[in-house]
């Protein structure tokens, strides 16, 4: 196919995570008959559920739609924060000071949860303490973003620290913000090496992986469930379904809950080390103040930018989102202008109605997602979380059990509503609002 000139000569539609850890397309394990735990879905989330379940040793299967690594799980942006986006005070006001301060704790623990099961396990996965830059898009997103640093939160300490406009060239070489805030303990990852590692993990355990194993039915029944998929059925006792943005019909509770939404990211081609370190001296994860958030970084060797965000009304094509991000990428650093793309791709995370992550049980079946766009730390230790509760194991709980999963009157999954709330949140963007 052929492209124009913001596509380099070895352009890529796939994700750039891909190059050193493709999504394995081998033939994987046979679907067996019965199974103590049926984990539907082999992301982060779906990965560490079963190896809680086979560590206590249940007799785990992984059922996949398409590919091990095929989701999201390998199409985000290797960013690990503390996941939880609604502020303390907000929370409170929803849910009460208490369980607004266990949320958050929960949000902390998925940050140390995600480094000390690397560092224990010795994963191959380039993660790093590197911290967080959220730039503030105007002069009014700056004094908010103060106001909420200054503000009391309960659940630990984020040592977060404000950065002004004339102090920006030690954390960006740009002059598109006014100024932002650094959060020290936030980290970095490679999240298809990530992902890799954690299916060795499972492998090694006894899980059995079946790709190219779409579930199509699920049926209660007097002992468990009965899962019906396009290769056979499957007796399980227990389901966990970790489907997240990829929710479909089989659970139609489940999907009143998803929103599902389109995230587009680029790599861009090899950049100069001189170019590197002048634009981000910093090997920091990068964020702003946009509701319409843009994401960034610099790839783990430093020799290229990867960049994300929404920059569409309607979901897209990769192809036409690619160069619109790049120009925005280009706006923000115009020492970049020129620069051409060398991968652009898209993934779909799971929104719900609170901005909040969501987990619990329906008799034996149990999940873990809307993870609101900060799934990389929080899928693996809700996962784990799920897979502690699925084995009938101490541990499984969390904050998010406590809350109620909100939907909408007439929503079905499908939402409708997404290019005009894309626009009023453009337009909310441009004037500060």
């Amino acid at each position: 196919m052929a492209h124009g000139p913001a596509f380099a000569e070895n352009y890529r539609p796939v994700p750039y995570w891909w190059e050193a850890a493709p999504p394995d397309t081998s033939a994987g394990d046979a679907l067996p008959p019965e199974a103590d735990v049926a984990v539907v879905g082999s992301g982060y989330t779906g990965l560490h559920a079963a190896l809680q379940c086979a560590w206590a040793g249940r007799a785990t299967v992984i059922l996949e739609a398409e590919v091990p690594g095929w989701g999201c799980s390998t199409r985000n942006g290797g960013q690990v924060s503390t996941s939880v986006k609604p502020s303390f005070a907000e929370l409170s006001a929803r849910q009460g000071p208490e369980i607004a301060e266990a949320i958050l704790r929960d949000g902390q623990a998925s940050l140390d949860f995600t480094e000390r099961f690397i560092v224990e396990n010795e994963l191959d996965a380039d993660f790093r303490v590197v911290g967080r830059f959220h730039g503030a898009h105007m002069a009014a997103s700056y004094e908010r973003l103060a106001r909420e640093i200054a503000g009391t939160n309960p659940a630990f300490r984020t040592n977060a620290y404000m950065v002004t406009k004339r102090e920006m060239a030690t954390e960006l070489g740009t002059d598109a913000y006014f100024g932002g805030a650094v959060f020290p303990r936030h980290a970095s990852l490679d999240p298809g090496k990530y992902h890799r590692e954690l299916l060795r993990l499972c492998r090694d355990a006894g899980v059995q992986i079946v790709p190219k194993c779409r579930v199509t039915e699920l049926e209660r029944q007097a002992t468990g469930f009965r899962l019906r998929t396009e290769n056979g059925a499957l007796r399980a006792g227990r389901v966990v379904l970790a489907t997240n943005g990829y929710s479909g019909p089989l659970s139609p509770w489940h999907r009143r809950r998803v929103v599902p939404i389109g995230s587009y990211v680029i790599a861009t081609e090899p950049v100069t080390a001189a170019l590197m370190d002048r634009l981000f001296p910093t090997d920091r994860v990068l964020s702003d103040t946009r509701k319409l958030v843009y994401y960034y970084r610099p790839a783990p060797d430093r020799s290229r930018v990867l960049f994300g965000g929404r920059v569409s009304l309607t979901e897209s094509n990769p192809d036409r989102t690619g160069p619109v991000l790049l120009a925005e990428l280009a706006r923000l650093f115009p020492a970049l202008d020129g620069t051409r793309l060398s991968h652009s791709w898209s993934g779909t995370v799971a929104y719900s109605f609170d901005t909040l992550m969501h987990t619990g049980e329906d008799a034996g079946l149990y999940h873990a997602m809307g993870y609101c766009g900060s799934g990389v730390g929080m899928a693996g230790y809700l996962g784990m979380k799920t897979g502690r509760r699925a084995a009938g194991l101490d541990g499984g709980e969390t904050a998010f059990d406590r809350i109620p999963y909100p939907t909408r009157p007439f929503y079905r999954g499908s939402p409708w509503f997404l290019a005009p709330s894309v626009l009023v949140y453009r337009i909310r963007d441009r004037f500060g609002w």
